[in-house]
């Protein structure tokens, strides 16, 4: 009889699951749900593969609805993640616009400053990524860097702390006074769940280019981070944009619960569009298909 898993061969096990999971997501719909050969039944404590699927995929039925009442009536919809490293922002915006129109819904994941950035007006740099009429834009990561890791690792002053405190709250009350629906979620890990996540991008070489200098450095810094987040949310929750925090140590809950919330935000309706009719092909007589040579095709290697 072979001996029960351990805590970390457990977790382990369950973080192969949820890539496996990612890959099978693209690629499943409703009817191929049925044909899913569920070898292991579980991908969290009372949250089962099947409804987990069920669930993520009238989400994005929903945020399709969303997506085209965004459109259709003109909105611009800013959405704000932010939370320690390896808390799982990318995952769920990676669900968020997994079967969107990149032309309506866009991920803005800025770079740091350049020399000249660094010299303007703070939130000057993300000013040209905002939403025009009928975009969603997601930022991952925002200008709130300033209050997390810029302020922790001494990228900044704390002069300059104070002064987005202040300026901040203006900032994004000009965001809604303009038209634009802003929403931000801080997604809330744990210490432990934090380590054991970096400590599966170190082993999986598929992720260990998710790890920089700066996600290391937040281990050490770990209280410091804390600090800079409670003020951050004592000074920027506002009643015009006030924060929602997502727990997102199960990382498949929390891609529903943030995606239903963010449903939840908007009153938006299905609109009703025309029946689609695809139209005949037409067929011309003269119209010869010219040869291609082989030398242009790729090799059949599989």
């Amino acid at each position: 009889m072979s001996a029960a898993p351990t805590l970390e061969e457990e977790y382990v096990r369950q973080d192969w699951l949820d890539t496996l999971d990612e890959e099978l997501e693209q690629e499943l719909d409703d009817d191929r749900l049925d044909a899913l050969v569920e070898a292991d039944p579980d991908a969290g404590p009372d949250l089962g593969r099947r409804f987990y699927y069920e669930e993520l995929f009238r989400l994005q039925r929903e945020l399709i609805k969303l997506q085209d009442w965004v459109a259709t009536t003109k909105q611009k919809v800013v959405v704000i993640f932010e939370g320690r490293d390896a808390a799982g922002k990318g995952g769920v915006i990676k669900r968020i616009t997994q079967r969107l129109n990149p032309r309506v819904c866009r991920v803005v994941a800025l770079p740091a400053p350049s020399e000249r950035e660094r010299g303007q007006w703070y939130f000057q740099r993300y000013v040209p990524h905002l939403p025009g009429q009928g975009e969603i834009v997601l930022f991952d990561r925002s200008w709130y860097n300033r209050a997390g890791v810029e302020r922790v690792m001494g990228f900044c002053t704390e002069d300059d702390v104070a002064e987005f405190f202040r300026s901040c709250p203006e900032f994004e009350r000009m965001l809604v006074r303009s038209g634009i629906k802003l929403v931000k979620y801080w997604f809330s890990i744990t210490d432990n769940e934090q380590h054991k996540r970096f400590m599966m991008r170190i082993r999986d070489p598929l992720k260990q280019w998710k790890l920089s200098p700066m996600d290391l450095q937040s281990r050490v810094r770990w209280e410091a981070y804390t600090k800079a987040k409670e003020a951050m949310l004592e000074h920027t929750n506002i009643k015009d944009a006030p924060w929602s925090v997502v727990e997102a140590v199960d990382k498949k809950r929390a891609r529903l619960n943030c995606i239903a919330h963010l449903l939840s935000q908007f009153p938006y309706e299905e609109i009703v569009r025309p029946e689609i009719v695809l139209p005949e092909r037409v067929h011309n007589p003269d119209y010869i298909r010219g040869p291609i040579p082989r030398d242009m095709y790729i090799p059949d290697r599989y």
